[in-house]
């Protein structure tokens, strides 16, 4: 841990510059190493058979199943089946299923009404 610029000396700072400069180069080496190895294996997969899409749908694959297994998802799922269980979950969902069947009788009995005024103008144009 070193302070800061101003508690270092000239020498501290020259070997400090020159430290990152090698930092930074072995980074660049690293990405170039990387690349090639990358190109490779595409090569490899490509004498294989193996498509860009084939590897995309694996590692899709791979993820989902790496999320349904996970801790979280795990408890997430747990929660949110105790939730469905529950007395207040099942209530609500009662109490919404009969608003949705009463709204659906009211509009269906609009739509009847309406239709009904549409045929009782239409008699009347057509006098």
């Amino acid at each position: 841990n070193i302070g800061s610029p101003s508690d270092l000396t000239d020498e501290d700072l020259d070997d400090l510059k020159i430290e990152l400069a090698k930092v930074e180069d072995e980074i660049q080496t690293l990405r170039q190493v990387l690349y090639a190895k990358e190109k490779y294996a595409m090569e490899i997969k490509n004498q294989l058979g193996l498509s860009p899409l084939s590897s995309l749908k694996q590692n899709l694959s791979k993820g989902w199943y790496d999320v349904q297994t996970s801790s979280p998802y795990l408890s997430a799922a747990a929660t949110l089946e105790d939730i469905s269980k529950s007395n207040t979950y099942k209530r609500t969902q009662d109490t919404l299923s009969q608003a949705g069947q009463a709204t659906s009788a009211a509009l269906s009995s609009v739509g009847v009404a309406i239709t009904k005024r549409l045929g009782q103008m239409s008699a009347f144009i057509a006098l």
